[in-house]
């Protein structure tokens, strides 16, 4: 009976024990692999991500050219790292036209970027 009790009660302490781990707030900063970052990592973590500007992109998918607003920064590992990505302009890549918009869309997101990050408090780059 004393054992049943006891199984019973480590049965109770292990379920609180783990309801509380799950309702606690994950606030920690992560590397790549999951791991919490140390303090110095977290820093330049923080300052990449504060520095992070928006610059313009291009890839084609399915048959469609899409030119691309993207918010990158440089990551732990010294590689540009997207944090955001918008499609700013799409058209088909086999339009007869598509020289011409191209160059017109990706002069009009190089445009668009310059913007966010004036409004972003970034100043301009040479």
């Amino acid at each position: 009976m004393v054992g049943i009790l006891a199984a019973a009660l480590l049965v109770l302490v292990l379920a609180g024990l783990v309801a509380w781990a799950m309702s606690v707030p994950q606030t920690s900063v992560t590397g790549p692999a999951g791991w919490r970052l140390p303090p110095r990592e977290r820093a330049r973590q923080q300052s990449a991500l504060a520095a992070a500007r928006w610059t313009v992109g291009h890839d084609e998918v399915d048959g469609v050219t899409r030119v691309l607003l993207q918010r990158t920064c440089i990551g732990l590992d010294g590689r540009p790292e997207v944090l955001e990505e918008r499609v700013f302009d799409s058209f088909p890549a086999h339009d007869p036209l598509w020289e011409a918009r191209f160059t017109e869309a990706m002069a009009n997101a190089r445009f668009r970027a310059r913007y966010l990050n004036t409004e972003e408090g970034h100043p301009e780059q040479p």
